[in-house]
């Protein structure tokens, strides 16, 4: 079996493909904007004109046979994103000026300008990975869905995309006119993820510049409807991408995923600074697997700790917006496609999911 080709075999297959209109080809055009290759799938991401992205479907297709045609190419997926000219408004979202961060500086009075047709955004961090925030994003979106909302989810954890598993969601988003992408639907959520464009076991070696991209495109060129709300599943910390979806759009609020102990709660604080500075509301924090109750004597055990996100919700002046229990059934459930809200919905973890969705909804202006 042949290796597969490197970065440089992929943009000499790219610089093959020739716009008609300009004579010259994708690279010197300067379309090309970032390349991942791994395992034998390649995916590319060209930033063209936004008024030129239909016309250019056929460059793309022509890309795409470029590249899959390489020894070593399984499967090849180019993707046009939009730039927007010098001078011109970027139609529906504008990035504004990346904030000044220090508190001594008052923030610019423009700011992120809401999504058309969102009611609103929330988005679900967490200070670190490994406390469950995509387990409670999923289970909040179905729940939401349940109580007669109209719910969204994006999955920008990109470098971790779980949330097709969890919904049971697969297959590649289809696009009728090389821009605009339709984004797939289970358990009455909306969903678009990166994880829908790539394998399960693929990785993306992507650099700042193609995250931010991805972002914007998954904001911008999905046709997300009407929504009452977009949740937002943000990958762990506070990084490029918390950062990019906060200068893009007007996130409405954010939603502090931890458990209770103490190295879990010193990096949710680090997120509650962060929307601060960015002066995103502060929704509340979640206690996840908060407990769990022995099955055979029924005593409730706290293998993390007890209290310790309330405390500090306390502490840090934000609302505690309650505690999810430590269960294997939330697990088997989102392993198994379908939230334990879905799949399980008399069960006291699915009804501390509810009781969550239900707050939030309560928060609504």
């Amino acid at each position: 079996m042949p290796d597969t080709p490197d970065e440089g075999a992929i943009r000499a297959a790219l610089a093959s493909v020739t716009d008609p209109s300009s004579g010259r080809d994708i690279v010197a055009s300067g379309y090309l904007r970032g390349v991942s290759v791994a395992d034998g799938s390649a995916s590319i991401v060209l930033e063209v004109d936004p008024a030129r992205g239909s016309a250019l479907e056929p460059l793309r297709a022509a890309a795409e046979r470029a590249v899959g045609a390489l020894d070593g190419i399984d499967a090849a997926s180019v993707v046009l994103t939009a730039h927007t000219p010098a001078g011109k408004a970027r139609p529906q979202s504008a990035a504004p000026a990346p904030p000044d961060l220090r508190p001594a500086k008052a923030q610019p009075p423009a700011g992120p300008a809401p999504m058309d047709g969102i009611g609103r955004i929330v988005a679900v961090a967490s200070g670190k990975g490994g406390v469950g925030k995509s387990t409670v994003a999923a289970n909040l979106a179905v729940a939401l869905a349940a109580e007669g909302q109209r719910i969204g989810l994006l999955d920008a954890d990109v470098y971790g995309p779980s949330q097709p598993r969890m919904l049971g969601v697969g297959g590649r988003p289809a696009s009728p006119d090389g821009h605009i992408i339709l984004p797939l639907r289970n358990h009455g959520v909306t969903l678009m993820s990166v994880g829908l464009m790539v394998g399960e076991d693929q990785a993306l070696a992507w650099r700042g510049p193609m995250l931010m991209t991805a972002l914007r495109q998954m904001l911008g060129q999905v046709q997300w409807g009407t929504l009452d709300q977009l949740i937002v599943d943000l990958p762990p910390g506070t990084g490029d991408v918390q950062m990019t979806l906060c200068q893009t759009v007007r996130v409405d609020g954010a939603l502090i995923v931890s458990t209770p102990q103490d190295i879990a709660l010193i990096d949710a604080r680090k997120g509650v600074d962060m929307f601060r500075r960015m002066e995103v509301p502060l929704l509340g924090i979640v206690e996840n697997m908060a407990c769990f109750v022995c099955t055979d004597c029924g005593k409730v055990h706290h293998p993390f700790g007890e209290g310790g996100a309330r405390a500090e919700a306390g502490r840090l002046d934000v609302p505690f917006l309650g505690e999810i229990p430590l269960d294997a059934t939330v697990r088997r459930a989102a392993d198994g496609g379908a939230p334990i809200v879905a799949s399980r919905p008399d069960s006291p973890p699915a009804a501390a999911f509810r009781a969550l969705a239900r707050e939030l909804t309560g928060q609504r202006a």
